[in-house]
């Protein structure tokens, strides 16, 4: 039977990703579903990204846009970079594309160009990256950034009262206009947390792969989680990010 996939937050981690993915099983009936952040961390962004590319001609892969991605993506169309983005794994995304040809580098900006922002499946399930502000849901955002940059819609779930119902009206009008929604983005080690973390409808999968965390994944319907031993053990000589 097919099952759905959402992946979290990898980082480069590609040694995490294979070892998640075979204890996942994956056939090629399932469908998996990245929430974005495939680059800026561990030694093989490039390489994670290669990857992806030849899995996603074995399975149905959506890849959602991170902010990491959206980074990545301009400095390799451009040269475009910040020293904000060096300090926080940009420098290792750079050494990574070292020993890249020139055609390899179109064939991975194709792969950033063609990310989603958000995906909705048949279920009125959302998957984004970091989230969406407005009321009205993601299709009526005014910039693209806030899918994969914006905090709000997880610091307002973790901020809500568990006691307040749906039908409260100061329910917030974001948290009721599907039926679940997965993000990555803001890791739960940040709140002690290193599994997949449930709170009013939302799942993190963030959890903690760019620094001292697992590469975490979480089937949609089951809700079975697999997780990678943690990333930094399977990197030992490298630092990742700060």
């Amino acid at each position: 039977m097919s099952r759905t996939i959402a992946i979290g937050d990898i980082h480069g981690g590609l040694k995490a990703l294979i070892q998640l993915l075979q204890r996942i099983d994956i056939t090629p009936e399932d469908r998996l579903i990245f929430l974005g952040d495939y680059v800026d961390g561990w030694s093989d962004s490039a390489n994670v990204v290669s990857y992806l590319i030849q899995l996603a001609k074995q399975n149905t892969c959506i890849f959602i846009r991170g902010n990491h991605d959206d980074l990545v993506h301009s400095w390799l169309k451009t040269g475009e970079m910040n020293e904000k983005w060096l300090q926080h794994g940009g420098q290792s995304s750079i050494d990574a594309y070292r020993n890249f040809s020139a055609e390899e580098i179109q064939l991975h900006i194709g792969f950033f160009q063609q990310m989603l922002n958000y995906y909705i499946d048949n279920e009125n399930r959302l998957f984004v990256h970091a989230g969406f502000s407005n009321q009205h849901g993601p299709e009526s955002e005014y910039h693209d950034t806030g899918y994969y940059w914006d905090r709000t819609l997880w610091e307002t779930v973790l901020a809500l009262d568990p006691k307040m119902k749906k039908t409260n009206k100061f329910y917030p009008k974001r948290l009721q206009l599907f039926e679940e929604i997965f993000i990555g983005h803001t890791p739960v080690t940040r709140i002690d947390e290193s599994r997949p973390f449930h709170k009013a409808g939302v799942w993190n999968v963030d959890t903690g792969a760019a620094f001292k965390g697992h590469l975490s994944a979480i089937e949609v319907n089951s809700k079975e989680i697999w997780q990678s031993d943690p990333v930094h053990l399977l990197y030992e000589k490298e630092k990742g990010r700060n």
